[in-house]
């Protein structure tokens, strides 16, 4: 199905009482439709029930509304699931619903495919598609909460935006869905419960900065070295490691943020005291925390997990020096949902990109 008619959510309130006036509508019924659209999360004109028929045949004429499906959900032996999410368009997206003992975490995507070919994570052997909209984005929110709710009877706590994609390069939809994630006329959730995962696009950091945003971010640096980084992360030839201390600095200035910094430890590649010295050398220039994470092996990937042994050996020297160090212990490994799986053996995601590359 394609989009022959405006998508209704790509509206603001304003513009949406405008379209109720011009057409001959008393300008509350623009709230009405806000409220289905954004708290409600409504797929459909049908379901709006406080409107006339006439008055949701008119919408159904004039906009665009649907919402995601999910195509294919697995369930890891940690209780982590997983969901690919089938779009209006055919494509398809990976969310992931995390729970541990305090929190429960929707991992969600923000492009279909990627365009950034970091050597180690599944999402980035895919071509880039398209972005989502503010709304798919918002449904995979809703579709994962919703898991949550039915499947452990507990609320969604927390939002990472770390799944299939970049997110500072679908900056104005990502921006918009946090905004309806957020507000009190949208889904109510606190910022400070979302956190953005950037790959290192530093103009776009700064960007954050100037607009003073109120959630968290993160950065996916996993090597503190220019080479060892551009070797595993092509984008950091046009964003180098300098230029990146500066913009978090700057994003922490201008919002009150502290940054965090993600590192994955592949075997003799990025896991050695050297390595550790580097990233320490890193971290004074910018005011963040560590978060270590455990490599998690992809189809043809050519990296490996780091030992136990190195992995204790890595966060006991950072924390000998007073860094802020945490380990992000994998899960949902069986089911390829963890941290850069996303895409990995999925039939669904791949027979869509196989269509894509044909």
């Amino acid at each position: 199905m394609k989009k022959s008619l405006p998508d209704i959510r790509s509206l603001n309130y304003k513009e949406l009482e405008e379209w109720f006036l011009k057409n001959g509508h008393p300008k509350f019924r623009a709230k009405q439709v806000f409220e289905w659209l954004w708290q409600k999360s409504a797929t459909s004109f049908e379901v709006m029930t406080n409107l006339s028929k006439d008055l949701r045949q008119a919408l159904s004429e004039s906009f665009f509304l649907q919402g995601l499906e999910v195509a294919e959900m697995q369930k890891s032996s940690d209780r982590t699931i997983k969901s690919a999410f089938k779009l209006y368009d055919g494509s398809v997206v990976e969310g992931v619903l995390i729970p541990t003992a305090s929190r429960m975490t929707a991992c969600i995507s923000s492009q279909i495919g990627c365009s950034l070919t970091c050597k180690f994570c599944a999402t980035g052997k895919l071509k880039l598609l398209r972005n989502l909209d503010a709304g798919e984005i918002v449904d995979q929110v809703v579709a994962i909460r919703r898991m949550s709710e039915e499947n452990y009877q507990i609320p969604l706590s927390n939002i990472v935006y770390m799944g299939m994609g970049e997110p500072l390069l679908n900056y104005k939809n990502v921006l918009r869905s946090i905004d309806r994630i957020t507000s009190p006329d949208g889904l109510g959730m606190s910022p400070q419960r979302i956190t953005v995962s950037t790959a290192g696009i530093a103009k776009m950091i700064r960007q954050l900065g100037d607009d003073e945003v109120k959630f968290n971010l993160a950065l996916s640096l996993h090597a503190a070295n220019e080479e060892k980084r551009s070797k595993i992360m092509p984008i950091n030839e046009s964003n180098s490691l300098d230029a990146l201390a500066d913009a978090l600095k700057y994003f922490y200035e201008k919002t009150g943020t502290r940054p965090t910094l993600e590192y994955i430890l592949f075997k003799d590649f990025n896991d050695g005291i050297e390595d550790a010295k580097e990233l320490e050398a890193f971290v004074r220039k910018v005011p963040t925390k560590v978060n270590v994470i455990e490599y998690n092996p992809i189809d043809a990937g050519e990296f490996q997990k780091a030992t136990d042994d190195k992995l204790n050996r890595f966060t006991s020297y950072l924390d000998s020096k007073g860094i802020i160090v945490n380990v992000r212990r994998s899960r949902g490994r069986d089911i390829d949902a963890a941290c850069g799986q996303l895409a990995n053996k999925n039939e669904a995601v791949g027979e869509v990109m196989k269509k894509v590359s044909a």
